[in-house]
């Protein structure tokens, strides 16, 4: 019991960015802007535009939330940190959802 007990602890914490908080089909429904240089389906087209499909909701929750508040200056910075700025807290959520869900 102690062993089965210990093992899921385990695999919890291994896959643990697995499971982002937000939800997945509000952040597609918010994705529309995205799209336009981070691609349809997260993978971008667009040299210098990384794609987001696939990426841990942990780091794109703080990527974005570092734009809205103005901490990266990027030359992206320019375009990210507007757009940034009109998303709240549980848009964030959902949009790193959804990017990781794909």
């Amino acid at each position: 019991m102690k062993k089965s007990a210990v093992l899921l602890m385990g695999l919890l914490a291994i896959s643990g960015g697995a499971f982002a908080a937000g939800d997945a089909a509000a952040g597609k429904a918010k994705s529309g802007v995205c799209a336009a240089c981070h691609g349809g389906n997260g993978i971008s087209m667009l040299p210098g535009y990384p794609s987001l499909a696939g990426q841990k909701a942990d780091y794109l929750e703080k990527a974005l939330k570092a734009y809205k508040n103005k901490q990266r200056t990027s030359p992206q910075a320019m375009i990210m940190q507007p757009q940034a700025a009109m998303l709240s807290e549980a848009d964030i959520s959902n949009l790193a959802a959804y990017y990781n869900s794909l």
